[in-house]
This record gives C-alpha cells, sequence and structure tokens, in this order.
C-alpha cells in the first residue's frame, strides 16, 4: 500500500494536499473506535484548511474517546485523473481508508457555487447521490455551514442538515448514532432520533409542493417538526476551542493562527446573512482568549494571530485585550491581524498597535459609493468616516488600501454605481494632504466590486436580484467613471454571481439540475478556469427549469423555501427592515438601541450585545 499511495502522489502537482500526517493531526486505532466520521470540504485542501469552523468541530469530535474524525478534501484535477487511472475512491487523509468505511460524512457548505463538489466527492467515493438510493451499506450523510440555512436546493442528497452552531449539536447527533449502532434498528430509525434534536433537519420527512415559479406548500410528515430552530452555543467561554491546530505542510490560504472573538453582530446592515443568522452576540473574555493564544502560539509555531468576527473593532475588550496580546506577542515576533475592522471606531492607536510587528494588509469596506445608498443598506457609516480612516492609514505609513464595494443593491440608481470609483478618487486625494519623502511612490487604492446576491434570512430576502446583462452595464459604468490611474478597478464575473443567486434562493427543483450539472462535467464553479455558463445552461435545458425563477421578485406574503428554518431573528423584523430600506431609513446598532429582531432572549430576555 505505501509503495502504491507513494506512486499517486508523485503523480500530482501538490501531494501535500492528499499525504496527511502533519503536525497536530490525529491518529486513532480503527479497533479501538465505535464512530468513524469522516469531515469533508469541497474545495482545496489549502481553502478548507483554512476554515476555523473545521478545525474546532475537527479536534471536538476526536476529543471522544468512541469516534475517530478524519478530513477529506476536493481533489484538484490531475489528483482526480490520478485516482481514475488507478481505479481508486476518495479516501480520508489519515487513514487512506476509502469513505465508504465510514459511519458517517459531514459536509461544509460554505458557498453556494460549491454544490456540485459535493456531489464530485460522492461519485468519487463511489457513494450513491441521492440520499434515497443509499441503504444499508453507505454512510449517512450530513451538511451543515451558513448555506444549510437554505437547504432545499440540496435536499435531495443530504440524510440530515444540521442548522446553526455545531459544537453541541455534533456531540448529542454522534451520543444519538452509538446508540442506534448498539440496538440494530434501521436507518430510518436514526434520523426519525435526530430530527427531533434541536437544530437538525431532515428533509426526507417533509414535502414540498409547486405551482408556476412559486412554491405553495411545505408539509412535515408523521411527527416531523414544523420548524427547525438554530442551535447556539450560549457560553462562549466555556465553549469547545481547540488548543492545538494542525499545522500543514505546505502554505494554505490563512495560514495562521485564528482566535474568534466573538459571534454575531451588533450592525444590522441589510445584505448580510451571516450579521443576521449568527445572532445574538455573545463574546468570549479577554482572559480566556489570552490563555488560549498562550497555548496556540507554544503548540503550533505560528508567526501570526488573527482576530476573527464579523466586526473586531466592535468587541467590547478590544483595547485591553490587543495590549495584552501584544506584550505576549510582540517579544516572540508574532504579528497581529484584524480582519474585520470597522471604518467608524478606526483609529491611529489602533494601527499602530497591528503594526508593532509587521505591517498587514489594510482592507474598509464602505459597501455602497454614495450616502443615500449607505443608508438604504442600514451600513451606518458617512463618507467623512471613509475619508478619514484612509487618511489616518495614508499618515501612518500605508501606501496602498484596498475598499470593498458591491453593485447590484436594491433601489440602486446608475449614480449610486458611479459613486464608487469617485468615492475611491476621494480616497486617493486625501493621501495629497501627507507630506512625502523625495522619490516615494504615490498611495494607491484598489477598488473591489462583488455583485450582490440577495440570501435567505435578510431583509433583502425577497428582492429581485440583477441580470447578468444589467450587471455588466453597471461594471462599464464602473469603468467610465473610474479616472484616476491610482485607483484600481477589479470585478467579479456577473454570470457567476447570478448563478450563486439561484441556489441562494433555490428550492429542491434545482437538485435535478445539479446531479445533471455534475453529469456534464461542472465542479470547482467558484474556480474561473472551470467555471463554465455554457455547461450550467445545459443542465437547466435538460431539466426543463428556469433559472430566472429563483431570481425574481419575491412577493412579501409568499411562502419562501427556506420559512421552516427558524434563524432566531423574526421575519417580521426582517420584513420591517425592508421597507424601512425603500424609505432610506437607518436602524440604530443593538448597542444604542435594540430593534427587536427576536435574536435576543436565550436568557430572560437578556441580550449579549
Amino acid at each position: 500500500m505505501g509503495s502504491f499511495m507513494e506512486e499517486l502522489f508523485s503523480a500530482v502537482q501538490k501531494p501535500v494536499r492528499y499525504i496527511g500526517g502533519e503536525y497536530g493531526a490525529i491518529y486513532k486505532k480503527k479497533e479501538d473506535v465505535k464512530i468513524r466520521f469522516a469531515m469533508c470540504f469541497p474545495d482545496l485542501y489549502e481553502v478548507g484548511m483554512s476554515h476555523l469552523g473545521m478545525r474546532i468541530l475537527y479536534h471536538l469530535k476526536n476529543s471522544r474517546s468512541d469516534t475517530w474524525c478524519e478530513r477529506c478534501f476536493m481533489p484538484w484535477d490531475d489528483m482526480i485523473e490520478a485516482m481514475a487511472e488507478r481505479d481508486m475512491p476518495l479516501f480520508a487523509l489519515e487513514s487512506r481508508d476509502p469513505l465508504t468505511a465510514f459511519d458517517m460524512l459531514g459536509f461544509s457548505l460554505q458557498y453556494e457555487m460549491s454544490y456540485t463538489n459535493v456531489l464530485e466527492m460522492l461519485r468519487l467515493a463511489r457513494i450513491p447521490l441521492r440520499s434515497a438510493d443509499r441503504k444499508t451499506a453507505y454512510p449517512f450523510v450530513c451538511a451543515g455551514g451558513s448555506c444549510a440555512y437554505n437547504p432545499e436546493p440540496m435536499a435531495d442528497f443530504i440524510d440530515f442538515f444540521i442548522i446553526g452552531e455545531g459544537e453541541e449539536v455534533n456531540m448529542e447527533i454522534l451520543d444519538a448514532y452509538s446508540a442506534w449502532k448498539d440496538s440494530g434498528a434501521p436507518k430510518a430509525a436514526f434520523l426519525e432520533t435526530v430530527s427531533h434534536i434541536e437544530g437538525v433537519y431532515v428533509p426526507s420527512f417533509y414535502e414540498a409542493e409547486y405551482a408556476g415559479d412559486r412554491q405553495v406548500a411545505f408539509t412535515p410528515i408523521g411527527n416531523a417538526p414544523k420548524k427547525i430552530k438554530k442551535r447556539i452555543v450560549e457560553d462562549m467561554d466555556n465553549a469547545f476551542f481547540p488548543e492545538d491546530m494542525i499545522v500543514p505542510y505546505g502554505e494554505i490560504v490563512h495560514d495562521r493562527i485564528a482566535l474568534e472573538l466573538f459571534r454575531g453582530c451588533i450592525r444590522g446592515c441589510r445584505f448580510c446573512q451571516a450579521g443576521m443568522i449568527y445572532r445574538p452576540v455573545r463574546q468570549r473574555s479577554a482572559a480566556r482568549l489570552l490563555s488560549l493564544a498562550e497555548k496556540l502560539i507554544k503548540n503550533t509555531g505560528y508567526e501570526e494571530i488573527s482576530l476573527l468576527s464579523l466586526s473586531t473593532s466592535d468587541y467590547t475588550a478590544l483595547e485591553e485585550f490587543t495590549q495584552e496580546l501584544l506584550a505576549m506577542t510582540e517579544k516572540r515576533k508574532i504579528s497581529m491581524a484584524l480582519p474585520s475592522l470597522r471604518i467608524d471606531n478606526f483609529s491611529m492607536e489602533l494601527m499602530q498597535r497591528i503594526q508593532k510587528v509587521r505591517k498587514t494588509g489594510l482592507t474598509f469596506a464602505p459597501e455602497a459609493g454614495t450616502q443615500r445608498m449607505r443608508d438604504v443598506i442600514n451600513k451606518g457609516i458617512t463618507e467623512e468616516d471613509v475619508l478619514q480612516s484612509a487618511y489616518l492609514a495614508f499618515s501612518g505609513g500605508y501606501k496602498s488600501i484596498k475598499l470593498y464595494f458591491m453593485i447590484g443593491l436594491p433601489f440602486e440608481t446608475e449614480k449610486d454605481v458611479a459613486g464608487i470609483p469617485q468615492l475611491a478618487q476621494k480616497v486617493i486625494e486625501t493621501s495629497y494632504q501627507i507630506p512625502r519623502q523625495k522619490g516615494e511612490k504615490p498611495c494607491t487604492v484598489t477598488t473591489s466590486v462583488s455583485s450582490f446576491v440577495p440570501k435567505p434570512h435578510t431583509p433583502f430576502q425577497w428582492c429581485a436580484q440583477n441580470t447578468s446583462e444589467m450587471l455588466r452595464e453597471k461594471q462599464q459604468i464602473l469603468r467610465d467613471a473610474c479616472t484616476s490611474k491610482r485607483v484600481t478597478l477589479n470585478y467579479h464575473e456577473s454570470k457567476l454571481s447570478v448563478l450563486e443567486g439561484v441556489f441562494a434562493r433555490g428550492d429542491r427543483r434545482l437538485c435535478k439540475v445539479l446531479e445533471r450539472a455534475v453529469e456534464v462535467g461542472c465542479r470547482f464553479d467558484g474556480w474561473s478556469e472551470h467555471f463554465s455558463y455554457e455547461r450550467w445552461m445545459t443542465a437547466f435545458a435538460d431539466c426543463g427549469v428556469d433559472p430566472s425563477i429563483f431570481i425574481r421578485q419575491r412577493e412579501k406574503d409568499e411562502l419562501l423555501p427556506w420559512d421552516m428554518i427558524d434563524c432566531g431573528v423574526t421575519k417580521s423584523f426582517l420584513l420591517k427592515e425592508y421597507e424601512k430600506a425603500e424609505k432610506g431609513e437607518i436602524t440604530p446598532h443593538c448597542r444604542v438601541k435594540c430593534s427587536g429582531c427576536g435574536a435576543a432572549g436565550f436568557k430572560a430576555g437578556v441580550c449579549f450585545a
């Protein structure tokens, strides 16, 4: 077996993606465990190994003496070809056993355009794609992640979905599996049991009905729950967080220690799904974070720590914590990155702390080019905030900053689109006020513009999405309005964004399209070198499905495919925020005034914002 694997790895460009054995990887004896779980990430190793949620759950599951959790990633083209030549099924990194040897496979759904990779991984593993075709000989297939908040486009392929945060519910599922395995009962009995665990959705226990372009009914079968309530972890200090992490042999996308400061967001941006589904805010204490940092530095040898949250500068103990963290890291030459800073509370003092050891990149997200549009999306910042932050950055030594915007937002005008490069130009002009040394290069701005995709469980979930033609017209407006050589303009493929929108708000009618798409060669759809709009249109045509019905405007009273998922934020609140967006009215953030979203209240009505 060893020489066979060596021959396989020598046939691919990056064998480090497949060999396993990294520092921190966990190995157990098969005969000592009762449950074998394969954690599957439908993208390359270097992407999946950068995902904090996967790292947390890997170590959490392996903390159980009865469970061995291994990893599997989507192989690149050269590996797929090498495996096919050797008639070899997809395998897990640790044991190198085929996925059919496992009790359960768990897929992380972070991006809609990775759905074809999920099916391709099942195909490579020689496991039937549809759950109805997987009898007793095959593992259970589950999935979680942000995309699981609308599970319907994947409903025919997944035995059960985990909705919400996974630390506690995964342990309950493994306990249920252990008891079921002892019982000798049929597979349906296990699914019946887990369907009553809070946060678990079993799609085969529900029937959906459609008429024209709408879903008109969604009916539980038997005693399946009518609503699936998301799971949250209430106490972040006592929540599991690994003190060891796998250190890859090769470079990954985020090659550093990741410390999660808090979950949730106080801000209420109307376009942001994460800001809604991860409510309410729950923080880790500075003491707990410092303890984790100390152990992770010792156990991994990384030279950078990234502080993660949806809005890092909203962490209430940030000043105290960063001062103490720098005292720990500066003497060891370990740098600190804060990737999610708010423009309106960025300061010179904070910037100087970030640069203490090593200067990292700086990105701000105004999201929209005009104040009217920023009010529509409830961004809560002004042009003055943007320019002041840019001035601080340039005066503090940064020669380049990045700005992030969106086009295709609801209620957007051509003037709003043109305002994006115009604001970038104003940012450049702030650098003119800063004295420069002779021969010093001028400051520059990189402007990245993505195409907005309406997401479930947001105030914009009812909104029509721009077509690819509309987005291309707006991209032309951007190009025409961008006149400065010191502003670099980047934007995304509009057709890909539209397809993302189709699957973001789609329903079960898309399952057959996904299956057909894989048959005609769709995979790695988020990678430009692989994405083929023509293949996708073939799949839709072959299945007789019109993709435009999923990006249309939704009526405020119609049944939405994801309405059975209770994300904590009420539908009435989302509708109220949508109506405020139409009027350009803002909603103060949670620490100014509670907006009654419904997410607060798991402890005597107290919001932890």
